[in-house]
């Protein structure tokens, strides 16, 4: 006997998503040797350039280094500044050997000021040297499904084999941005931190745009000679967030507004259902009570293209349930599906209360038998 029941209700039969993508034609990231645009939470990609051209990345390495550094160690961690780590070449924070900072100050050092020093002294501290970090950082990359990312340090100096795509790039600023800590400080425009005097050292961050658009959470500016100008920028609206990469763009600032504005005009974050309204009530057999209420105890959200059909919406439940049942037990599931078939989302229902067994463990087994063979 097929126990499974799919009951598609009146109320929910079709959820319209319906919006009409009303944002300008735009002739994006024209400078930039490579670009590309996605929706944070797919993956999906909105625009793309040269997107898988293997380029330097400047100091948009960073991002991968403070990853793998909030990983590895607590913010509250005490780092003693290595020697090997002074006097790096190129932004500084103007570490002295020994000096003892937090992870917490030298991830925001190195992602606001950019400086070399911090992500080596990291680095060091983390992985032994800066090679053993970079393979860290390359372990990482890996798993994060890069093919063709590769890291020789954790600051982006160029180095002959120090390389990825736009779209890897963006995989991995995705991956960091799930991060709260990571995202955390990447959007923070201004911060403090000791010097070895006794003193604060001001930190200013190098993205513009933070301070120009309110929907802007970051993430990383980079530039050598080789490299050019590298941007990856984030932002964020009405649950929406996308994530532009631009490599050797000259007038970057100008690409990313238009990439992040295009980008949020294209998504639109919907709360298909709010937690506790979906409730059906499913029979029971062998309970002290005949029928459990399964409910969604999670809401159901998504992300979705603005222009995105209609979604339909299953309850899959099964035509009764044996008790007993634990309360929070899951009984089924609420569905989205889209128009080809493919499912959209799937929140659990869960039994709303326990209900205990009460007829005799024969006659149950005998019930039970009975309807499963």
């Amino acid at each position: 006997m097929n126990k499974n029941l799919r009951l598609f209700s009146a109320f929910f039969a079709v959820i319209s998503v319906a919006f009409s993508l009303s944002c300008p034609a735009l002739a994006l990231s024209e400078a930039s040797r490579s670009a590309i645009l996605i929706e944070a939470e797919s993956g999906n990609v909105i625009y793309a350039k040269s997107a898988d051209e293997i380029l330097p990345m400047a100091s948009t390495t960073k991002i991968m280094t403070a990853l793998v550094a909030l990983e590895s160690r607590p913010l509250d961690y005490i780092v003693t500044v290595s020697p090997l780590a002074v006097g790096v070449e190129g932004s500084s924070v103007y570490l002295t050997a020994n000096e003892r900072l937090t992870m917490e100050a030298l991830l925001y050092a190195m992602m606001l000021e950019s400086a070399n020093d911090a992500a080596a002294a990291i680095a060091i501290e983390v992985g032994g040297s800066i090679e053993g970090f970079s393979e860290l950082m390359n372990e990482k990359a890996r798993e994060l499904g890069c093919k063709v990312t590769h890291f020789d340090n954790p600051h982006g100096l160029d180095s002959e084999s120090h390389h990825t795509t736009a779209r890897e790039l963006a995989t991995i600023t995705r991956a960091a941005l799930e991060n709260e800590n990571f995202r955390s400080i990447v959007s923070t425009k201004r911060h403090t931190i000791p010097n070895a005097s006794g003193g604060v050292r001001l930190l200013i961050n190098h993205n513009r745009l933070l301070r120009e658009n309110d929907d802007v959470i970051g993430v990383k500016t980079g530039f050598t000679k080789k490299s050019g100008r590298c941007l990856v920028s984030a932002a964020e609206r009405d649950g929406v967030t996308v994530i532009a990469v631009t490599l050797a763009d000259p007038d970057d600032w100008r690409d990313h507004r238009d990439m992040l504005s295009l980008g949020l005009d294209s998504y639109t974050h919907l709360t298909l259902a709010e937690a506790g309204k979906v409730k059906f009530s499913v029979p029971v057999v062998g309970g002290e009570v005949g029928f459990i209420t399964a409910v969604n105890t999670e809401s159901a959200e998504i992300t979705l293209p603005s222009d995105a059909k209609d979604l339909s919406f299953v309850i899959s439940l099964n035509k009764f349930y044996f008790a007993p049942i634990s309360e929070g037990e899951c009984l089924g599931h609420a569905e989205w599906f889209y128009p080809d078939g493919t499912l959209a989302i799937s929140v659990p229902l869960v039994a709303e209360s326990g209900i205990s067994r009460t007829e005799p463990e024969g006659l149950f087994s005998k019930i039970k038998h009975f309807f499963t063979n």
